[in-house]
């Protein structure tokens, strides 16, 4: 493949973090995050990248930024078209040429208190929560009908927050432990918010052949006000199915890195790092079906 891969950055600027996909950057009361083509399965970064992966991440994010603002305010200043932008942000001593990999995949933002909990709604019963309905009637806490199968639809969408961790598994919270961590109202505004985004964003996707089976989102503070933050609605965050071929009673193929789990899962890897380099034909349809999300849930080629 000839498209250039971005697996880490090093701009002249205060790091502010470095995560599993994305580089941040200090910029005074606000924020410059890179996304990286670096891409994880099973909690280990992979030493190979997936070509435009964050282009995808950051353009949909966005895209769906900017749909939902209306419903919740969200930390997006900007995206950052033009790197010497950069230049009427930051006051270096030396000038410095910025690189052209960030146009495209590189988003301003608030710097805001984040409230260190995935916010999952799902609304079709897959992944963990049809394990756990398959073995036990229930499903992250929530008891529900039985005789359900894999991939239905949930009688209505389940607020499953999990804590947020850097290293390792998040793990599983309920409504009481959310509650442990930010005060009572909060947890309650945290949960409408999320609903409201999910529910919005599954109607929009329906428009264009596209079912949101589940989404994460993540929500920070400016004084004592809700802000949507991180990425929002990304093949990353979500799992997205093509309407056409969503059949109930089975797992369904997704606009996701499903080629690099199932590739992975049958290597004979430990799941421990270091991860195997993957092969080019996985890295590939990879691609392009993270290229595909992109264009379909916006109607938009990916430039």
């Amino acid at each position: 493949m000839n498209t250039p891969v971005l697996l880490k950055t090093d701009l002249p600027l205060p790091v502010f973090g470095h995560g599993k996909v994305r580089d941040t950057y200090e910029l005074g009361d606000q924020l410059l995050i890179v996304a990286t083509d670096r891409i994880s399965a099973f909690d280990v970064v992979l030493p190979c990248g997936i070509p435009d992966k964050g282009a995808v991440l950051n353009k949909l994010s966005a895209f769906w930024f900017e749909q939902t603002q209306k419903l919740i305010p969200n930390h997006m200043i900007e995206t950052l078209e033009d790197v010497n932008r950069l230049d009427d942000l930051i006051s270096l001593k030396k000038r410095f040429k910025y690189p052209d990999y960030l146009v495209g995949r590189s988003m301003l933002v608030k710097k805001l208190a984040r409230i260190n909990v995935e916010c999952v709604v799902r609304g079709y019963l897959a992944g963990s929560a049809w394990e756990d309905y398959r073995k036990t009637g229930t499903a992250c806490g929530y008891t529900l009908p039985k005789g359900l199968q894999e991939s239905q639809e949930l009688p209505e969408p389940l607020f499953t927050p999990t804590t947020k961790a850097d290293k390792g598994h998040d793990m599983p919270m309920s409504m009481e432990e959310l509650k442990e961590v930010v005060d009572s109202t909060l947890a309650e505004e945290i949960k409408r918010a999320s609903i409201t985004i999910y529910n919005f964003a599954r109607g929009y996707a329906r428009t264009k052949g596209i079912i949101i089976a589940d989404t994460k989102m993540e929500f920070g503070l400016l004084g004592n006000k809700l802000i949507l933050i991180d990425e929002l609605l990304t093949p990353d965050s979500s799992r997205f199915w093509d309407m056409e071929y969503y059949k109930v009673g089975q797992s369904q193929p997704s606009y996701d890195k499903q080629p690099v789990r199932d590739w992975l899962a049958h290597s004979g890897w430990n799941k421990e790092p270091p991860a195997p380099m993957l092969p080019p034909e996985v890295i590939k349809s990879t691609a392009n079906l993270y290229r595909k999300a992109y264009e379909r849930l916006t109607g938009q080629p990916l430039k």
